[in-house]
């Protein structure tokens, strides 16, 4: 009996320490459970919610542009900015925002449109804005039959002139909300770039955490410390406000640009925008559920846009542009020169085909009507003319390769006459004449016997003439091509233009087309035209850009070669050797023997050039046309091409003076301007 009453006495005991040990181990447990959320709750709350937000791209300074002699041409100037990223923020508190900034900068108000303000005004006043919307329109929405954005235009149309009677106050925070809600979410956005005063960017810095998404930075605008020289052919680059051109706009988006980032837009920052853009700093934001950025993290540092080394030399650029501007205006001053208002020069190396200079000059008027002269570098490839004689050194090689003429062959420079057509004929009886002379006194005739032969044509004066071979157009248009007349180039420039063909297939017209007068070239295909003969041949390829450099780092101006543009050869033009050097003795005479058609122009000159002179017959068709009804006055066009020295040419020159005067009066403009150009690049070399 005590035994078995021992042995019941131990059980409550037991049963009672395992009771307190499960309390014991519940009220740690809790404790724990409590500790956890209490101390590190909102953390671990904030890393169930948190997501992966998208990688955000800031900008960085573009390439510069510097010339062949390594001086600046295209610039960045840093200046201080205030910029704005919606990080998940509702409009309400955007406009809050916006509304503590505009107390802290001025924002100009000019941009603002009506419906800026009725945006801004239906946010601020959200219940006045909701009571323009009647109980029926609210019961259609109920019922899904309107949506919200419905809605906010019922609102927006119903805004009245006094609910847009904003103070001054309000017109800069409305402005500032423009541009708050004009970018994209997780993209910087400007807010000011211009005329931040070192007192905003200092208050808004301070004031950063009370203005949720605002930011102080540094942007950059483009600067030219040779102003206005070779401006059309450098280009522009789009502002802030204008972001992506919208033609190009999926071009743009599918390479990873944001639609408010500033882009090359015409000439070379167009074509080599991939290279100037350089690469932007990536940041990664790590958003929660509503959100809103809880983190950001480095994903790549950013490098500014790789530097190109044009091959200009801006020096000799700046020379030729007076030049061109100071024969111009005298000019205007001789008799049948109403019309003149242009003329273009083109420098190149014939061996390599780098453009050592392009200059265009055009005479427009200002706002006020007064006649200026303004940059027209771009007509030396997108402006095309009759440019006459100076195309004869590829018609007397066409002759050479088609069999029509041989090496010394003789013509008698007297005058074509075709039935019912004016007498074809040179400037003056000139004898009879091989085609080195030919060149030199610049016969037409001449031409014109090699094109009839080329036509397989049977001539006999004042009768009808009926070309047997139908493809001669075509053999003369491709041997020209083979120099670079009346194709493209190849320049590394948008916009090239290759000229206009004449459409008619009658004989006379054959006769034009040898001797320049019937379809139309650029001064840079002539350029090319006259590289190729004075080289030997090879039809190079002309480019501005020289090297492509990368960013400097430190002191350093320019930093390591990234990529060297080498000279191309796009064909050769597959002539003997006898051949080019009879029509570059043709050229030499031209300039330096008595009787050349620039002899007078150019004796004495100690460079020793060669070249071509040219006058066309044409048709004004500037920017005047319109005045004279539907026939055009008739004009002469002036042209020359040139190299030099004649042995060994270091540079190739074209000259293209349109619409140069009108009837007899003849002002010479293309020797005179041609003349100036080859002293001013000697010159220059030597000094």
């Amino acid at each position: 009996m005590e035994k078995e009453k021992k042995k019941k006495s131990h059980f409550p005991f037991r049963l009672n320490f395992l009771f307190f040990s499960v309390f014991l181990l519940f009220s740690i447990l809790i404790l724990r459970l409590g500790f956890v959320q209490i101390v590190y709750g909102e953390n671990f709350k904030r890393d169930l919610e948190r997501k992966e937000g998208i990688t955000v791209s800031n900008p960085v300074p573009r390439g510069k542009m510097f010339d062949r002699n390594d001086r600046v041409i295209v610039d960045n100037i840093p200046k201080s900015a205030i910029t704005f990223s919606n990080e998940g923020f509702t409009l309400t508190e955007m406009l809050e925002t916006a509304e503590k900034l505009g107390k802290l900068i001025d924002k100009k108000t000019d941009k603002l449109t009506d419906k800026n303000k009725k945006d801004y005004w239906i946010i601020k006043n959200p219940m006045q804005a909701e009571a323009k919307i009647t109980r029926k329109e609210k019961e259609l929405f109920a019922a899904k039959k309107l949506t919200d954005q419905d809605l906010y235009k019922l609102k927006l149309e119903r805004a009245s002139d006094s609910d847009l009677n904003l103070s001054e106050e309000e017109l800069e925070a409305a402005a500032i909300f423009r541009e708050f809600t004009s970018g994209y979410k997780f993209t910087s956005q400007l807010v000011k770039n211009e005329n931040v005063s070192d007192e905003e960017y200092a208050v808004v810095s301070e004031n950063l955490e009370s203005l949720p998404g605002v930011d102080t930075t540094t942007d950059w605008e483009r600067s030219y410390p040779f102003e206005y020289t070779l401006r059309s052919v450098l280009g522009k680059v789009t502002n802030s406000d204008e972001g992506l051109p919208a033609d190009q706009l999926d071009y743009f988006l599918a390479r990873g640009y944001s639609r408010n980032d500033r882009v090359g837009k015409s000439q070379l920052e167009l074509q080599y925008e991939e290279v100037l853009r350089g690469y932007k700093t990536k940041v990664k934001n790590v958003t929660d559920k509503a959100g809103r950025v809880i983190e950001s993290q480095p994903v790549s540092d950013g490098q500014k846009g790789k530097d190109l080394v044009l091959t200009i030399d801006m020096d000799l650029q700046k020379a030729i542009d007076q030049i061109i501007e100071e024969e111009l205006w005298a000019a205007k001053k001789m008799p049948g020169t109403a019309l003149t208002d242009r003329a273009y020069v083109v420098l190149m190396d014939p061996f390599t085909g780098e453009i050592l200079a392009m200059s265009g000059k055009k005479i427009v008027k200002d706002s006020s009507g007064r006649k200026v002269m303004e940059d027209d570098a771009l007509g030396t490839f997108t402006t095309t003319y009759n440019v006459g004689s100076t195309v004869k050194g590829a018609t007397v090689l066409t002759g050479y390769k088609t069999g029509a003429i041989s090496p010394g062959t003789v013509f008698d420079d007297a005058g074509i006459k075709i039935k019912d057509t004016p007498l074809k004929k040179s400037y003056a009886y000139l004898g009879r004449l091989n085609e080195i002379e030919a060149l030199k006194k610049s016969s037409n005739v001449y031409m014109f016997h090699t094109a009839l032969r080329i036509g397989n044509a049977h001539y006999e004066y004042d009768k009808p003439l009926n070309l047997k071979n139908l493809q001669a157009f075509e053999t003369i248009r491709n041997s020209f091509a083979s120099f670079g007349l009346g194709t493209r180039t190849g320049i590394d420039l948008p916009n090239e233009q290759t000229g206009f063909k004449g459409m008619s297939r009658l004989p006379g017209y054959l006769l034009d087309l040898v001797i320049g007068q019937y379809d139309t070239y650029s001064a840079m295909q002539l350029a090319q035209y006259v590289s190729t003969i004075a080289n030997g041949g090879y039809r190079m390829q002309p480019h501005v850009v020289k090297e492509i450099r990368r960013p400097a780092s430190g002191t350093e101006v320019l930093g390591s070669v990234a990529q060297e543009i080498s000279p191309v050869v796009l064909n050769t033009i597959d002539a003997k050797k006898e051949w080019l050097n009879r029509v570059q003795t043709g050229f030499r005479k031209v300039m330096q023997e008595p009787g050349g058609t620039a002899f007078k122009f150019f004796e004495g000159a100690p460079y020793a050039p060669a070249g071509k002179t040219g006058t066309a017959e044409a048709f004004y068709d500037g920017p005047l046309r319109s005045r004279f009804g539907e026939i055009p006055p008739s004009v002469m066009n002036l042209s020359l091409v040139s190299y030099a020295p004649s042995t060994n040419p270091e540079v190739a020159m074209a000259v293209v003076v349109p619409w140069a005067f009108q009837g007899d009066d003849d002002n010479k403009a293309n020797l005179k301007i041609g003349r100036r150009v080859l002293d001013a690049y000697f010159q220059l070399k030597n000094r």
